[in-house]
C-alpha cells in the first residue's frame, strides 16, 4: 500500500539534500569560477587523473591545518580548494559505495 504523503510526493528513499550545509556549496562554486578563469573550460576537471585531486587535497588541506588561511596563487581560502577537489574525487568515485 502507497503511504498517503507518497501519492503527493514521491520521494520516499531518496536524499534529503536540504539537509547539507549550502555555504559548501557556493565556496565550491567560487573555486570553480576561478578554475574556469584559470584553464578557461567548465569541463577539463574530467580530464584530469583522480590521483592529481587526491594530491592536491592534501596540499590545500595541509596547509589548512598548517595554519595558512588563504592560497597564495587564487587569494581564496585553502579549505574551499580542499572541498572542490573532495567534490572532484567524490564525482569521480559516483557509484561506489552508494547507500541504499
Amino acid at each position: 500500500m502507497i503511504d498517503e504523503n507518497q501519492k503527493a510526493k514521491a520521494d520516499a528513499g531518496k536524499p534529503k539534500l536540504s539537509l547539507v550545509p549550502s555555504e559548501i556549496i557556493r565556496n565550491i562554486a567560487v573555486i570553480r569560477e576561478y578554475g574556469n578563469k584559470k584553464y578557461n573550460s567548465p569541463n577539463n576537471w574530467k580530464t584530469v587523473e583522480k590521483e592529481r585531486y587526491i594530491d592536491a587535497f592534501y596540499r590545500h588541506w595541509l596547509a589548512y591545518i598548517d595554519g595558512e588561511t588563504l592560497d597564495k596563487e587564487s587569494g581564496l581560502p585553502h579549505i574551499w580548494h580542499a572541498a572542490c577537489n573532495l567534490a572532484f574525487i567524490c564525482e569521480m568515485e559516483k557509484g561506489v559505495g552508494n547507500v541504499e
